[in-house]
């Protein structure tokens, strides 16, 4: 007989709620008016909205096609789906603002503007080098991505063109790729101009024009307003301007909105974003509950320490704490000096290939950069120690072609009703068909890189529930691609600290910690110093158990920011040419 107290608390969500610690809890049950959750990384963010808009599902506070989940890259969009369908709130919508936004001005444009809607314009690359020859303006390759930054940059930031001309005018922003202020300004304008020649509408473009049509036309605003009450932005650190407003236009007069963020991850505040309404949040919404999330689950203690030293230099940034016991003795965060780049690529592969030698996973170990440049050395130190590594930023792995092609074989073979045997075989031969082996290449390079991403679908399958059939198995890859839930590669990850947001490994090795790398040479005003030093946090973060920071003497001085990590930091020697152990500098 089922037990009826069980029953009930399934009824209440009671359940949702049990693997949650005394701060999440508290922010899972505040489902009603504006609510502020700052959590700091490895506290369990994730975890705990998602509970908590379970959690209102369930108890009926909430219609679940009534909310409106949003964050701002398709990964994590993607994330909050899954872990929500895996709750039981199936029909509740996470989207990225743009996604949110253009399925709104696709349904009402031809209602409010008439006729098809423009084409959207995924890169801005070509118009932007348009606009720069029509201005005769010559423009290298390089340069025109810095310059398709600050159209973005003027369009989030809700800036006219000629209130981006004044911010260049009065040094407000740096003009791009070396231009004159008014160089820039006329690349800017003529971008406008080649765009609308061409009838096309970008990213920006999505959101203004949402933003528009719901200003401007009440009935519009009405629907959305019928069909979203309830509003979760997570990584509220991250909004800019633009996105805010359009967020308060989704609103209009309700309170029903719960964001959650850290002061301390704000990071892209190159590209508009901004900690502000985050900060500001108490002020907008004088009856806003804030709640604190600081239980990291993610960093063992010593380098919780290291973090909360940098961290008290940030304005605002939370304090973490352990939220589990570790009875076992972990060392400090150890500061390797090397003599320069290459020598410090070589020692940290050689370091690499000792842990992978020692059983660790490539797949549990980074390596953090400030700038992409610095990846030739790292990827050229791995490649002479046959350390299997991927470069994070790439394409992603259900786009590629290799994948692509795996995926169609698997569906070829459903429907030819291939799919007598064991799931693992069945998939590794399709998979060997197209170019999966056993072993891997020895050498580094595009086939070690398509080898790598079939073996991360033929791990999947054997790692599958005994029983799954190869239709369920390959309908769980087209799933996984649909919500860009990316599979497992084993290998070393090299990643800017930018890419390695929200993400953690057991073992991070944080590069070139120099003045003039970290703060950049270009970060010349307080904010930009701010903003680097969150930068080091969010790298110092990723870590889980191990985390090497370094820098090569030959680029400069030590960064400033080693100095207010103090004794939460140990002196480490880097490892010998001949793979004999480091031995601390005392």
């Amino acid at each position: 007989m089922a037990d009826p107290s069980a029953s009930a608390e399934s009824r209440t969500g009671g359940s949702l709620l049990a693997d949650l610690n005394a701060q999440q809890r508290e922010a899972a049950l505040a489902v009603v008016g504006p609510v502020c959750i700052l959590a700091g990384p490895g506290t369990g963010k994730t975890h705990t909205i998602t509970r908590r808009i379970a959690y209102g599902v369930r108890t009926g506070v909430y219609a679940p096609e009534r909310v409106l989940a949003l964050t701002f890259t398709n990964r994590a969009a993607g994330e909050l789906r899954g872990r929500l369908a895996a709750l039981g709130a199936h029909a509740v919508q996470a989207r990225t603002f743009h996604s949110a936004a253009l399925r709104q001005l696709g349904y009402f444009w031809p209602h409010a503007i008439g006729g098809e809607m423009p084409r959207i314009n995924a890169s801005k690359s070509k118009l932007v080098a348009e606009a720069a020859e029509r201005a005769g303006i010559r423009v290298r390759p390089a340069e025109v991505r810095d310059i398709a930054e600050d159209v973005e940059w003027r369009k989030v930031s809700e800036l006219t063109l000629d209130g981006y001309a004044l911010a260049l005018e009065r040094g407000e922003r740096t003009p791009p790729a070396g231009l004159s202020p008014e160089q820039a300004a006329a690349v800017v304008e003529g971008y406008e101009r080649v765009k609308d020649d061409r009838r096309v509408l970008d990213f920006e473009d999505i959101l203004l024009a949402t933003a528009g049509m719901i200003e401007s036309e009440p009935w519009i605003s009405q629907q959305i307003r019928e069909q979203y009450r309830f509003f979760v932005v997570d990584e509220f650190q991250d909004i800019s301007p633009l996105q805010y407003k359009l967020l308060r236009l989704w609103l209009g007069q309700r309170r029903d909105l719960c964001v959650v963020g850290d002061p301390a991850q704000t990071i892209y505040s190159f590209t508009g974003a901004t900690n502000r309404y985050l900060i500001d949040f108490a002020h907008e919404f004088p009856d806003a509950r804030t709640l604190r999330v600081q239980g990291s689950y993610r960093s063992r203690t010593p380098i919780i320490a290291a973090a909360n030293s940098l961290a008290a230099q940030i304005p605002h940034a939370l304090q973490l704490e352990r939220a589990v016991d570790a009875p076992e003795r972990a060392g400090l965060p150890e500061l390797v000096e090397y003599a320069d780049e290459r020598a410090e690529a070589e020692g940290i592969a050689r370091s690499i290939g000792e842990r992978l030698a020692a059983g660790e996973r490539p797949a549990d170990i980074a390596v953090l950069i400030r700038t992409n440049a610095q990846a030739a050395d790292l990827e050229r130190a791995m490649q002479n120690l046959e350390v299997p590594y991927r470069v994070a930023g790439g394409q992603p792995f259900f786009s590629r072609p290799e994948v692509r092609a795996a995926v169609a074989g698997l569906r070829a073979a459903v429907v030819a009703q291939q799919d007598a045997g064991p799931l693992f075989k069945v998939v590794s031969d399709v998979l060997s068909a197209r170019g999966w082996t056993v072993r891997p290449p020895r050498e580094a390079g595009p086939a070690r890189d398509a080898w790598e991403a079939l073996d991360a679908i033929i791990r999947l399958a054997d790692e599958a529930a005994p029983g799954t059939t190869l239709e369920a198995f390959t309908n769980e890859l087209i799933d996984r691609g649909r919500h860009q839930h990316e599979p497992e590669i084993d290998a070393v990850t090299i990643s800017t600290m930018h890419g390695a947001k929200g993400l953690e490994w057991d073992r991070v090795y944080v590069t070139g910690l120099v003045e003039g790398r970290m703060p950049i040479a270009q970060a010349a005003t307080a904010e930009s110093i701010y903003e680097e030093r969150r930068l080091l946090y969010v790298a110092i973060t990723r870590a889980r158990l191990n985390l090497q920071l370094s820098y090569p003497r030959a680029l400069g001085a030590p960064s400033r920011y080693l100095a207010e990590l103090g004794n939460r930091i140990r002196r480490g020697s880097p490892a010998a040419a001949d793979g004999s152990p480091r031995s601390p500098r005392r």
